[in-house]
């Protein structure tokens, strides 16, 4: 067992729960990101600018109250940044959740599915946190749902409107494999400063609602400010 794996292990009984989350979730709105909540974070342990304590330490600043580091295939990111919050003094202290971004297969499409409060040593997660795109077996979306959820997380369709395929087409067959939520608060355009892009905004609302799935925001930070992307 690696030594970031053991540090999560020690510290699963502090983890925010799936419930806190659920209920983060179901009061965002347009505004609550990048101000209030941001679910959407890379750090230099996939392909971001920031070290994890610089995530931490700028979301300390802004008053966050909670977030979610989401690198690519790994959550080596995220110990560290949850080990520097844990040591961190200072009165107002933000959530961290487990977060992830896996690439795989919907619709013949590679989608990214984003995975939340599950618990980075289950077994199932394996595949995923190896720091590459899993293949095979792996890959399929209708696997990675799943294996996020027995993990005792939730599984996200990230920015739906970012694909070859329609939103209209990817959220119903996302819902079909039992996906949790969709990533409706998202700008698709990169603007500075961060805003979510309306008319995409409404169609992914449109379809949360149609297929009961909870909603999520996030800037998709890569650069040197989680206040927006690059």
């Amino acid at each position: 067992m690696s030594q970031g794996v053991g540090m999560v292990a020690i510290l699963a009984e502090q983890r925010p729960t799936v419930k806190r989350l659920k209920d983060a979730w179901a009061g965002l709105h347009a505004r609550s990101c990048p101000d209030v909540y941001n679910f959407h974070l890379h750090t230099v342990y996939s392909d971001g600018r920031l070290e994890p304590d610089e995530v931490i330490q700028q979301a300390v600043a802004t008053g966050l109250q909670g977030l979610a580091i989401t690198d690519h295939h790994s959550v080596r990111g995220y110990e560290r940044a949850y080990r520097y919050l844990m040591e961190l003094n200072s009165p107002s202290k933000p959530v961290l959740w487990s977060g992830v971004e896996i690439s795989c297969e919907l619709l013949g499409l590679e989608v990214h599915i984003l995975g939340y409060g599950f618990d980075p040593t289950h077994d199932l997660m394996a595949p995923y946190l190896q720091g590459i795109t899993p293949l095979g077996d792996d890959y399929p979306a209708a696997v990675v749902i799943p294996a996020i959820q027995s993990a005792g997380g939730l599984a996200v369709l990230a920015h739906p409107e970012r694909y070859k395929k329609p939103a209209q087409e990817l959220v119903p067959a996302a819902s079909a494999l039992g996906v949790d939520g969709v990533e409706a608060y998202y700008a698709y355009h990169n603007p500075n400063p961060w805003r979510p892009s309306p008319e995409k905004t409404a169609t992914v609302l449109h379809l949360s609602r149609v297929y009961g799935l909870w909603v999520t925001c996030g800037t998709d930070t890569h650069g040197r400010n989680i206040r927006c992307r690059m």
